[in-house]
């Protein structure tokens, strides 16, 4: 609210608006959210002010978008929600996006500081809720603070390591009022004291880098890891220089596929057992050694491999103990290890038996994966469409869509089949592996890279969480192609034993079970968007092919046979 103060002619601004002048001054493009009391008046005034406000259905799919949207723009995701159970909801995107180390700002109301402890309208200690998963948290107690609040979680949410921040705003401080000069002095404050706060990126020292470079030079078999933080980083040139200019092997996580071309002739990625368990040396770059590298520990890795780490959090690398650990921004160390390597050349060459041996195991893998690929199964496994969906997407060339990749066999299978050739190409389960982001990270990705396609490739119980995001979709006509596979539940419907099937409730349906042949597709055409139902590669080469063209809101529902997949997709011995 804007108003005149007649007895000293000023114009007053209220909370809200200082909150959404706040957001527009530090650089927030975006926010996504559900809005409600008391926040809706601030999310008008940040569409006034030239934020865009994604309205989602449920803020934890708003906050999986917001999560996403760190990632690949590099700044903070911003996500609204009301007081309570608002706030509750939003913690799913907060905690992905502290989990996958990227910067989010979960934005809450929450009620009148007066009533706290009276049993208020949503009222909850949101400050210690959030706790685990932020890095830092602020209330704001008075419109005076909205400015220097607003500029520190945005900071904190990209400095050092991403994550996570959380910013309260009570209700009451949202209809205090100040004078519009008054709020120009705050910001102009706010904006100074975060320049005074930024902390150098370290640099590690010298004698580390060239430790790093005389590991690499001596050892016999080399492997490049990197991961979804050299993605974070841009560090896809400095890459590519280094794995050319000496050629070693390299393995990208899941999703720092795309950073070098899954083409590339170094790539290692279907000869991964083979890389990992018999490299004597691994460089890591913007990946952790967690469960998705096997902790680098045997019987995966070799007992004696020589870790080099390269992390912009100095807790990770002291954490993991590796030969040589250097602490700062992926781009940046790798910047330097190229210049020392420049400085004193070495490669490899295609010719060197190690990387000889890799390239044979790619080779060979690859040309079995083809046959299982050519083969033309109906009623469809899961190999079949993803062949189809795969050549379907390399035609289009650049600039490469953007795939969101859920589910447990869908997405599974799809990471070997699916090939990735530009950087931030690839969004999936993540760290956490978290079931229900598809929804939520298509319409981030649509909105931070809006010249790209983007396709989702989901299996039918992970569309389920989100799936009411498709009018989303439609509203805001993002260029989405969702394609479900629909082989009736988790898994693949019920896979129970006879001796499972028991006790008083035994004629329900089983807990992976969904409704057979549940016709997904018709949800989007119930708001304007446009569905297909397939079976056959012909019907979804077809649909395909429109929906690409067409780059509108758009739901394939794929047909597969509920017996194709595994249980717990490559995860079996954690079930």
């Amino acid at each position: 609210m804007a108003e005149s103060d007649p007895t000293h002619n000023k114009t007053l601004i209220d909370g809200n608006v200082l909150a959404a002048m706040s957001l527009a001054r530090f650089g927030v493009d975006h926010m996504f959210g559900v809005v409600g009391i008391p926040v809706t008046s601030f999310a008008n005034r940040a569409v006034a002010l030239g934020v865009r406000f994604i309205a989602f259905h449920n803020e934890q799919a708003a906050g999986y978008a917001a999560s996403a949207f760190g990632y690949l723009t590099g700044c903070p995701g911003v996500l609204l929600t009301v007081s309570g159970p608002g706030c509750v909801h939003g913690l799913a995107g907060l905690s992905n996006a502290m989990i996958n180390a990227w910067p989010m700002v979960l934005i809450s109301g929450s009620c009148d500081q007066n009533d706290v402890g009276r049993g208020d309208f949503q009222e909850l200690d949101q400050i210690e809720a959030v706790k685990p998963f932020s890095k830092f948290s602020v209330k704001v107690k008075h419109v005076s603070e909205i400015p220097d609040s607003v500029a520190r979680v945005l900071h904190w949410a990209s400095s050092g390591r991403p994550g996570g921040c959380y910013l309260d705003l009570p209700s009451d401080v949202l209809h205090q009022t100040i004078s519009d000069s008054e709020a120009e002095a705050l910001l102009a404050a706010a904006e100074s004291s975060i320049k005074r706060e930024e902390t150098p990126i370290p640099n590690p020292p010298v004698s580390d880098i060239e430790q790093t470079v005389s590991l690499l030079r001596n050892a016999k078999r080399p492997l490049v890891v990197f991961g979804k933080g050299a993605a974070f980083s841009r560090a896809e040139s400095e890459l590519k220089k280094l794995v050319e200019t000496t050629g070693i092997p390299f393995l990208p996580t899941p999703m720092g596929k795309g950073l070098l071309p899954d083409t590339h002739e170094l790539a290692a990625t279907a000869a991964r057992s083979l890389a990992i368990g018999k490299c004597d040396v691994a460089l890591v770059v913007g990946a952790r050694l967690n469960w998705l590298l096997h902790f680098g520990e045997p019987p995966k890795w070799s007992k004696d491999v020589k870790f080099i780490l390269v992390d912009i959090s100095k807790d990770e690398i002291e954490l993991r103990k590796p030969s040589v650990g250097l602490v700062g921004d992926a781009k940046r160390v790798l910047e330097r290890i190229n210049k020392a390597i420049k400085d004193d050349p070495f490669c490899f060459g295609k010719s060197y038996p190690w990387v000889e041996e890799v390239a044979k195991k790619v080779k060979d893998n690859v040309a079995r994966m083809e046959v299982q690929l050519a083969k033309v199964v109906v009623p469809f496994n899961f190999y079949t469409p993803l062949r189809i969906i795969r050549d379907a997407i390399l035609e289009l060339g650049s600039p490469a869509p953007i795939l969101v990749s859920e589910g447990a066999n869908t997405m599974d299978v799809g990471r070997a089949v699916l090939v990735q050739t530009e950087p931030r190409t690839r969004l999936d389960a993540g760290t956490w592996g978290t079931m229900g982001v598809g929804l939520g990270y298509c319409i981030a990705a649509a909105v931070a890279s809006p010249g790209r396609l983007v396709i989702a490739v989901e299996g039918d119980s992970a569309f389920g969480f989100s799936a009411i995001e498709v009018e989303t979709l439609v509203r805001y006509q993002l260029p989405v192609v969702v394609i479900v596979f629909n082989n009736g539940g988790v898994y693949g419907g019920d896979r129970r034993s006879p001796e499972e099937i028991d006790g008083p409730y035994k004629d329900d349906p089983a807990p992976t079970s969904l409704i057979p042949g549940a016709a997904y597709h018709t949800v989007i055409e119930a708001f304007g968007g446009k569905g297909y139902l397939v079976g056959t590669p012909e019907e979804l080469k077809s649909a395909l092919s429109e929906s690409f063209s067409a780059r509108k809101p758009a739901v394939i529902n794929v047909t597969i046979d509920p017996y194709a997949g595994s249980e717990s997709g490559r995860l079996q011995h954690k079930n």
